[in-house]
């Protein structure tokens, strides 16, 4: 009895020592997430970024520093409902949003646009807040329109979200064989584009492209991609997942895919589970779609009204880290980061509930038998590299 008293307490003192190491090693990494959605809620909804949004979002500034975020992307986002004449206004009025959430918190959050900026943020304690636009659709076929986005800090675009644009098709698309402007891949214009963002010193983000457009933009581009919050097929056949070819040819790029937290993307069944799910409550759900709700935002309401039955479904932590473990295997640690989607999002893996939550995929990485320096470089080193790399020419 004495020994099994001893085992179960040396195991505990060795798990409680273990949670405090990775706990540590999180806290005093460079952290960055190069997706996070909560503006678009900020703007719906009327919150305050400064205030406990718990239970409520995902996201919030005290949450994050919790989670030891360093470095955050705000996604500039609007769906396809926005056009010429609507979606560049309303990508500023997000802009205008978060600059208000930092002129309210200048003690918690500093606007950045260039490396030694970011440095300096880092460096007083403060919270790196970056901005990058979710669809091409926001330029509206305005090349002018792509320079105030960079002159107003984005640092990265997005191509294409599921819709496509007049220049560029969508995964979305692609995969469904439907092609509203009649091609796939990038046009000339598109291609322009790409340049351009080079030129620029801004970050072409190939997440939600289709194929042929990935496959266009790796032959013109001259600096490294990102996919900013991208998963693996080989784990997750979802047409928005990166297929091996196209994770290889990041590789060679020099680029970074940074993992999305999103359950439908990590877990396969998921995507069966919600479909199920979806029918039973399918009075609510035919409900919202006449009231002309977009499908994610159905999912959203749903999944936070039955939260104990969308729990049921949510994929483990373990499955999240596999997409990390098939990439690095794939090309290396020197290409991989955190993209989680936060609040874009209706589900993410167990014990993911919000940006507080990050040191815990720290732990996992250790608990997978990963070392501090490849953990450093996961966590936001990566990103470091690439942000510096494609900025260099202009900052």
């Amino acid at each position: 009895m004495l020994k099994k008293f001893m085992s179960v307490s040396f195991g505990f003192i060795y798990l409680f020592s273990f949670s405090q190491s990775s706990e540590k090693l999180h806290q005093r990494a460079i952290v960055a997430d190069t997706h996070n959605d909560i503006l678009s809620t900020i703007v719906q909804k009327g919150y305050d970024l400064g205030n406990d949004l718990k239970d409520k979002t995902h996201t919030d500034l005290s949450r994050l520093k919790k989670g030891g975020v360093d470095i955050q992307i705000f996604s500039i986002f609007c769906d396809e409902r926005y056009g010429k004449g609507t979606a560049f206004n309303y990508a500023l009025r997000e802009m205008d949003t978060l600059q208000q959430v930092v002129l309210r918190n200048p003690d918690k959050i500093m606007l950045v646009q260039n490396p030694a900026q970011l440095k300096s943020a880092i460096r007083a304690g403060k919270i790196a807040g970056l901005t990058g636009v979710e669809g091409g659709h926001m330029i509206e076929d305005r090349m002018d329109y792509l320079d105030s986005f960079y002159k107003r800090g984005a640092r990265y675009m997005t191509l294409t979200w599921n819709n496509s644009t007049s220049w560029a098709s969508s995964a979305a698309d692609e995969s469904k064989g439907q092609l509203p402007f009649g091609s796939k891949g990038l046009t000339a214009f598109g291609k322009q584009v790409v340049q351009h963002m080079n030129e620029l010193g801004m970050m072409v983000d190939v997440s939600h492209v289709g194929e042929q457009t990935f496959r266009d933009v790796i032959t013109t581009t001259s600096k490294p991609v990102i996919a900013s919050h991208s998963s693996v097929y080989g784990l997750c056949a979802h047409p928005r997942n990166l297929k091996d070819d196209q994770i290889l040819a990041i590789g060679k790029n020099g680029g970074v895919i940074f993992i999305n937290f999103y359950s439908g993307f990590i877990d396969s069944n998921y995507m069966r589970s919600k479909a199920v799910f979806l029918q039973f409550h399918k009075q609510e759900t035919d409900s919202l779609i006449q009231l002309k709700w977009p499908m994610y935002e159905v999912e959203d309401w749903l999944s936070k009204k039955y939260a104990a039955e969308t729990e049921l479904f949510r994929p483990k932590l373990e499955q999240l880290i596999d997409h990390f473990d098939y990439i690095i295997k794939l090309i290396g640690v020197d290409h991989v980061g955190l993209g989680s989607d936060f609040d874009g999002i209706e589900s993410a893996p167990q014990g993911l509930d919000g940006v507080e939550n990050f040191p815990r995929i720290t732990q996992a990485l250790l608990q997978r038998g990963y070392n501090k320096k490849d953990i450093n470089k996961i966590l936001g080193e990566n990103f470091l590299r690439v942000f510096k790399s494609v900025s260099s020419s202009n900052n």
